[in-house]
């Protein structure tokens, strides 16, 4: 059944952070028809200018403005002030925390770190929106993107029914990791992310020396891109490969190679690195025989042996 307002339970939540992560999540709730019970953050002025954003009337430089009622208590602060929060709203003796949620949206740290409010009642768990926050772009650009994503959450299962819960709150939906895996999960949202920006930049780097004009452009390439990524969603990333990898090409991906190398030689240790895993990606998909497989692994071995080093890299 499709989720509708009318079968999402509101929430009354207080954020604690009123950064991006915060603003924008909290806005979305605000949306949602839950309703935010205080902004708290370490600077009183931005806690006004979020509590603002978000429709709430109480904010506060300190956790004791949180009021008794509030179903979730949102941590967005810093990671590495998760603990420190969780232990000073611990102290606190006006909050009924058997009736009440508490979590935290750190990528890297577990439910473990909210151990302080588990022992006071309060059912925890870890909740790390999969979305990046620009810093350079407005709360209110960044809403719309913020519905429909998934959580990273881990907890006890009463806490992963509470992060259900939340997300639905949210629009938004739950993939459990385990806590071991918390390390492992968080380097993917950093390839996912931060690893695309790099090949982004990478591609418009090689795009300068294409064209006349002043500046290298990555517009042209958005269509390819675009497609890419709707046929890896739409397939796997095995059956959307294509090119000369996949073909078995080594005389082509020689070529390019040889391309970068005389070129842009700074870029010759990511794009033979990119290379063996595309490979690797080709065997995958069946494409490549093992006597195409051996060639091609070779020649682009002899390249990696003649890449300058990260060190040298200007």
């Amino acid at each position: 059944m499709k989720t509708t307002r009318k079968n999402r339970v509101p929430l009354r939540v207080a954020i604690v952070g009123a950064g991006k992560v915060g603003t924008v999540l909290g806005r979305v709730l605000v949306e949602e028809g839950s309703r935010i019970t205080a902004v708290v953050s370490r600077s009183r002025s931005s806690a006004r200018s979020a509590a603002s954003f978000l429709r709430c009337r109480t904010y506060a430089d300190a956790v004791t403005a949180i009021p008794a009622g509030t179903d979730i208590v949102f941590i967005t602060t810093p990671h590495d002030a998760v603990a420190g929060v969780a232990a000073t709203l611990a102290r606190l003796e006006g909050l009924d925390f058997s009736r009440m949620g508490a979590c935290h949206a750190s990528g890297m740290l577990t439910a473990s770190v909210l151990e302080p409010l588990e022992k006071r009642g309060a059912t925890v768990f870890s909740f790390h929106p999969l979305q990046t926050f620009p810093r350079d772009f407005p709360p209110r650009r960044i809403v719309p993107l913020a519905r429909g994503i998934w959580y990273g959450a881990d907890g006890p299962r009463a806490g992963l029914r509470m992060a259900r819960r939340f997300a639905r709150a949210l629009r938004g939906h739950v993939i459990e990791i385990a806590p071991e895996s918390r390390e492992l999960y968080h380097a993917a949202c950093v390839v996912a992310s931060n690893h695309l920006t790099v090949l982004l930049s990478v591609l418009r780097e090689m795009t300068g020396g294409l064209c006349r004009e002043e500046r290298p452009r990555l517009e042209p390439f958005r269509p390819i891109i675009e497609a890419t990524i709707f046929n890896v969603f739409g397939t796997s990333p095995a059956s959307a490969l294509s090119g000369p990898v996949a073909r078995g090409g080594v005389e082509t991906v020689a070529k390019h190679l040889e391309a970068v190398r005389a070129s842009l030689p700074v870029l010759l240790p990511y794009y033979t690195r990119m290379t063996l895993e595309t490979v690797r990606l080709a065997v995958a998909k069946g494409s490549l025989t093992p006597e195409r497989r051996d060639a091609m692994e070779k020649m682009i071995m002899a390249y990696t042996q003649d890449s300058p080093t990260i060190g040298n890299r200007r």
